[in-house]
């Protein structure tokens, strides 16, 4: 069982930057950040395999946010900059086993989720 925990989410205005954290406990070897506003799909928007230290982008985030963890702390971060208003959105964490070394969790079904946390970009 994998317990996430995010947190960092809030107000923002355009241009600006965020730091969102997510804790994690139990046992896993990728993760990921998704996003998704309420009428819409979920975006998965970049992911981590932790064995290897990959890590994966989509193409509407890629330049802008990084994707990092802290293995000590148990803890994996994403940083977002140049925030735009069509980044606003509920930000989710995910965990799961995925094999090998460098395979992608953008291309998974992860099966552990945590509650969000809400980021808001203000133009």
């Amino acid at each position: 069982q994998v317990h996430l925990a995010e947190s960092g989410g809030g107000p923002v205005q355009t241009g600006g930057s965020l730091k969102l954290s997510c804790v994690a406990s139990g046992t896993y070897t990728c993760m990921a950040w998704a996003r998704q506003i309420p009428g819409a799909g979920r975006e998965d928007v970049a992911g981590i395999h932790i064995i290897s230290d990959h890590t994966y982008y989509s193409d509407s985030v890629k330049g802008r946010f990084t994707i990092s963890r802290d293995s000590a702390k148990n803890t994996l971060y994403l940083q977002m900059s140049n925030l735009q208003p069509e980044d606003s959105a509920m930000y989710y964490c995910a965990a799961d086993y995925c094999p090998g070394r460098d395979s992608n969790p953008l291309e998974r079904a992860l099966a552990y989720w945590g509650q969000g946390t809400q980021v808001t970009v203000s133009s």
